[in-house]
């Protein structure tokens, strides 16, 4: 069903909700999604056999916060969906998590921020580092330019959203308290990090609340008929490895998983690693992320032995106290981004 790729991207957290109702949309989907970039064959056969699946939802924000790393995957999120279990677990991964690149040919480690994995190797890389960070398997990807939420927001005639702090971005301002957002204003209020006291967490925060708003509005009957019109529009900005046939037989095989959705953010330690601000993730936090998602995928637990996990056995002094920045990564950074970057 390719109605539901398409939400899947721009309304990231909900993916299963919308995948259930959508089942009643296919053939108008089917019309609709002839825009959207997606593969004539397999990179896995899961879908196919209605097995536990994995999908990386990746949002790529285009400069937008004056970055010239355009192309980075300023949001990414793993999804694990089991329907034997009926249940579907989502982890949120800090975008400037400290993490080895791997694949497209690269011989030597490197570690670099994870968000730029999508920017270095598009989709394949991120499935194959965040894969190697978590030590599970990454079975498909999607992904999308997060300008789309505003017209997505619009599409829906905005959002409801209660804020506990002043959020100011790009020349706009939603006040502590309770808004009804349009388009600009929600693209506003989810970009928005450096004055929030949480960070990158509290952004996190801010996506998966207007998300869950949209999504709420989706499951309206007035707005499910008009999917295929938003589809249409939002075409261009996605792209997936998923197969229209995988995407046509997702709802009759998934939707069970829709009554229990949990979701979890990963969160690590600050450091500078070539005057720059990374997240470092503690081993304990990469084992219970990996043990849950596994568990989810109905695989068995494994003890995770990545560069990660050894370059943090090096650093043991750091996690000791919580306002060390000091990181030693074994001369695995090698990139040095600009003051536009950190």
């Amino acid at each position: 069903m390719k109605i539901f790729k398409r939400v899947i991207i721009v309304i990231v957290s909900i993916l299963v909700v919308i995948a259930a109702a959508l089942g009643f949309y296919v053939y108008q989907g089917k019309k609709a999604l002839d825009s959207v970039d997606s593969n004539d064959t397999s990179v896995s056969n899961k879908i196919n056999e209605g097995k536990p699946i994995s999908i990386l939802l990746l949002g790529a924000d285009t400069g937008a916060d004056g970055r010239i790393d355009r192309g980075n995957s300023d949001t990414m999120m793993i999804v694990t969906l089991n329907p034997k279990t009926h249940k579907s677990i989502m982890y949120s991964i800090p975008r400037d998590t400290m993490a080895e690149i791997v694949g497209a040919g690269k011989k030597k480690k490197d570690v670099q921020k994870i968000n730029a994995a999508y920017n270095i190797g598009k989709s394949e890389m991120a499935k194959n580092t965040v894969s190697k960070l978590l030590g599970i398997p990454v079975d498909y990807s999607v992904a999308i330019n997060m300008g789309a939420l505003k017209k997505t927001v619009d599409f829906v005639g905005g959002v409801t959203v209660t804020t506990p702090i002043k959020v100011s971005y790009d020349g706009i301002t939603t006040p502590k308290g309770t808004h009804h957002l349009n388009g600009k204003q929600a693209l506003s209020y989810v970009r928005m990090r450096y004055q929030d006291p949480r960070g990158d967490y509290g952004r996190q925060i801010r996506q998966q609340q207007v998300l869950k708003a949209v999504v709420k509005k989706l499951e309206q009957p007035k707005y499910l008929v008009k999917l295929p019109n938003l589809i249409t529009e939002l075409g261009p900005d996605v792209n997936s490895d998923l197969t229209d046939k995988q995407m046509e037989s997702f709802p009759l095989k998934y939707h069970s998983v829709s009554g229990n959705f949990k979701t979890y953010q990963l969160q690590g330690q600050g450091a500078w690693i070539n005057k720059s601000s990374y997240q470092i993730l503690s081993t304990d936090t990469l084992q219970t992320a990996s043990d849950i998602l596994r568990d989810n995928l109905g695989l068995d637990k494994k003890t995770l032995n990545n560069t990660e996990t050894k370059l943090n056995k090096i650093n043991s002094a750091y996690f000791k106290d919580p306002d060390n920045t000091d990181y030693d990564t074994n001369g695995l950074d090698t990139t040095y981004y600009t003051d536009n970057t950190y």
